[in-house]
């Protein structure tokens, strides 16, 4: 997701900064960013050439196209992970190659469209979410250090896990359904079927079930992943 996703940004970088260079307006922004880096520059070191910041609407969009992307990729793996996990909850034995058998290989990619919309919620603001309030934090402080990105990846990581939470239920629902019994079995159509019948059957509330350990676990990856690629990265444009 992450691979994808700074793929995207660059790719956009590079023709934003050509584009930039058409209108007047983002020319003369631009030449004012390098003359306020030359100025606060050394004389022995010469000045780095300016680059335009992304809109905050593309690196929301390049974010959830990323998080798209790559879960398309790892769906499959998700979908084992979940059906183990419930067979042993169960006291089942689960069997990769059993489920091949017995559902044929496409039944890995159960439930991939709603992975597909978490990813849509859940990578986008998780990363958007993240810059902008790092962002913010800089007006505010006047610095980013390493603890003001610990404390955004944890808050804008969780942020992410419940706003994507009902979508997260829709993907486990739908991975798992191809495995219980026929008579057991939900058969839903689609995404908004399974939102539809959740808050019909069972409540609202229910959409939001195991919020609390996705948001926990969210919070961390934001501080392990997020923000400490983002000092990274900051360190190395230094």
């Amino acid at each position: 997701v992450i691979i994808f996703h700074f793929i995207l940004r660059k790719t956009l970088s590079k023709y934003h900064l050509q584009s930039v260079a058409l209108f007047p307006a983002a020319k003369s922004q631009l030449k004012n960013m390098a003359s306020t880096t030359s100025v606060n520059s050394t004389p022995t070191s010469a000045p780095k050439a300016a680059s335009a910041p992304l809109p905050k609407p593309i690196i929301f969009a390049t974010s959830g196209l990323g998080g798209m992307i790559g879960w398309v990729i790892v769906h499959p793996f998700n979908t084992i992970a979940v059906r183990m996990n419930l067979a042993s909850m169960q006291g089942k034995h689960f069997s990769v190659a059993n489920a091949i058998k017995d559902n044929g290989v496409m039944s890995l990619y159960d439930g991939l469209a709603a992975g597909v919309w978490r990813q849509v919620f859940y990578a986008s603001s998780r990363f958007g979410l993240f810059e902008t309030c790092r962002d913010k934090l800089h007006e505010i402080r006047g610095k980013t250090d390493f603890a003001g990105r610990v404390i955004v990846g944890a808050g804008t990581g969780a942020a992410a896990a419940l706003i994507s939470c009902p979508m997260e239920v829709a993907t486990v629902r739908m991975s798992n359904d191809a495995t219980l019994p026929a008579s057991e079995r939900r058969n839903y159509s689609g995404v908004l079927d399974v939102v539809k019948r959740v808050i019909k059957e069972e409540g609202v509330s229910t959409l939001w079930r195991g919020s609390i350990p996705f948001a926990q676990r969210a919070a961390l990856v934001g501080v392990f992943q997020v923000a400490t690629l983002d000092q990274f990265k900051g360190m190395y444009a230094h």
